[in-house]
């Protein structure tokens, strides 16, 4: 440890952000990052701890504390402070092959397990993330590595999320050769239409891609597996394939009206406005996008698609925007019965909801309460919707707790767009099926636990299609373990590390 009280002698400095009055004007990233000798002392604020939870990645109590791809935290942070920026990135490619996304767009599962969280503030580790791997580009240490021989077994990838991704840049080190299949008109799955350019910028991703085509992987985009092209020609023409479609089956809100015109999914909706953005250089261009100009907008959802789909909204000029959760409220600070480093469960109030309450005054966000009617005008139109509270009551059937509706609780307020942001259900079945693999009870593809081949010889599958909806940062994870097996299963051994 390069400091030993540099965790008392130095306060938490993180990148400021721009006010949300101002951000609200662009759809770009609204960060100012610290400047090299700023975050060098922010480094020094490492305790380098006996247990390192920040990098543990372990399940405590139902939820992960720590990273879960075991980042070497406590060493790159050491690193940094001494001004060592070369070999910080070496030691933090060893377990993440993507710093340039997780550190935008993860929510920090190492932070909040850091021990100077338990009576303080965190170390800036998704910020020092950032400096290390956006210093690399600029030195060019992020340069194409290709690797010096091929092995000649060819694989197929299904998807390009940061899972499909991550299997490819593992088996093309490893000397596979790689193509990477993708039913978009640009690789990068939920990273590219799922999540917005004002938290990822794309042109980071495409900054990437440029790479990883340098070092001889493919790319095959407007390709739709199942429907375009047979799962016979692959199995066909590749050794092995692999399933990374992720869990793109949206929840869907059936309830009266649910017909009308106005409502939509979050991802349609997310997807919209990028692609409109990029085609028109950053500019929105009226028709070409689902718009939320001078509506008033509700988006069903508490989590965060939910929140983006605020700040989005906001952008386009929503009239207002209402934010429907339906558990209750978290409480502002831990509870006793939540002491780190288990996983915070309180109330965060993200970038979406920061800005409607500097645009509206009020938090945008309506807990213990759900939609029971859309309504709508003579010509189809959503024009209202009745929304009822919910209180939890235990299921005499089951004995579990469930959200019940509270009679003659219902309300209407005006609405004129809805977005559904209630999280997903699985897999799309076209895929499975056209491969013949099984999937479980909740429509993910079925493997024996810990291991990601499927019930079809020479398939295997990874990420949300494989474990359900989550984090960037368990996709990653998800991908660098089912290249391991693959590789193992295609040359009797294998030499890709998991951690």
């Amino acid at each position: 440890m390069g400091k030993a009280t540099g965790f008392m002698d130095y306060d938490r400095h993180d990148a400021e952000c721009e006010s949300p009055k101002e951000r609200i004007k662009h759809f770009r990233e609204f960060h100012t990052p610290l400047s090299k000798e700023e975050q060098e002392i922010q480094g020094a604020r490492c305790m380098a701890c006996g247990v390192p939870f920040c990098q543990a990645g372990q399940m405590i109590a139902g939820m992960a504390s720590g990273c879960p791809l075991h980042n070497l935290v406590p060493e790159w942070n050491d690193l940094i402070y001494h001004g060592n920026w070369e070999e910080a990135y070496y030691r933090l490619k060893k377990t993440n092959n993507f710093p340039e996304f997780t550190s935008r767009v993860c929510p920090g599962l190492c932070e909040a397990a850091c021990t100077c969280n338990l009576h303080g503030s965190p170390v800036t580790t998704k910020a020092n993330e950032y400096g290390i791997i956006e210093n690399a580009y600029e030195k060019g240490y992020a340069k194409a590595c290709p690797p010096k021989a091929r092995t000649g077994k060819k694989i197929a990838i299904i998807g390009s999320g940061p899972s499909g991704l991550t299997v490819a840049d593992q088996l093309n080190k490893r000397g596979h050769l790689v193509t990477v299949f993708e039913r978009e008109d640009k690789p990068g799955g939920l990273l590219r239409y799922g999540i917005p350019n004002m938290k990822l910028e794309k042109q980071f991703i495409d900054r990437k891609l440029a790479v990883m085509e340098e070092e001889g992987i493919r790319f095959e985009t407007g390709c739709n597996i199942g429907k375009d092209k047979k799962s016979a020609e692959l199995l066909k023409a590749f050794d092995r394939v692999v399933l990374c479609c992720g869990a793109s089956y949206p929840r869907d809100i059936k309830v009266p009206g649910r017909d009308a015109k106005g409502i939509y999914f979050a991802v349609d909706f997310l997807k919209s406005t990028t692609k409109c953005l990029w085609k028109n250089e950053m500019q929105l261009k009226e028709g070409e996008y689902i718009s939320a100009k001078g509506k008033n907008v509700i988006v069903i959802g508490g989590g965060d698609t939910g929140n983006d789909c605020v700040g989005t909204s906001i952008r386009h000029g929503a009239k207002s925007v209402l934010q429907l959760e339906m558990m209750p409220k978290l409480p502002d600070e831990r509870s006793a019965m939540n002491p780190w480093p288990e996983w915070p469960r309180v109330c965060k109030t993200d970038y979406g909801q920061q800005e409607a309450i500097a645009l509206w005054g009020h938090d945008p966000r309506v807990y213990q309460t759900t939609v029971k009617e859309f309504v709508k005008d003579k010509n189809g139109n959503l024009c209202k919707v009745v929304l009822v509270k919910l209180e939890s009551k235990k299921d005499e059937k089951t004995g579990r707790m469930m959200m019940a509706e509270v009679a003659g609780s219902e309300y209407t307020v005006n609405a004129e767009l809805v977005l559904i942001a209630a999280g997903f259900l699985g897999s799309e079945d076209y895929v499975t099926k056209a491969f013949g693999v099984e999937v479980n009870e909740r429509t993910n593809v079925k493997t024996a636990p810990g291991e990601y081949k499927t019930n079809v010889p020479n398939i295997f599958t990874a990420g949300d299609m494989h474990r359900g909806q989550s984090l960037v940062v368990w996709a990653i994870r998800e991908g660098r373990e089912a290249a391991q097996q693959i590789d193992l299963d295609l040359m009797g051994y294998t030499n890709l590390s998991v951690q």
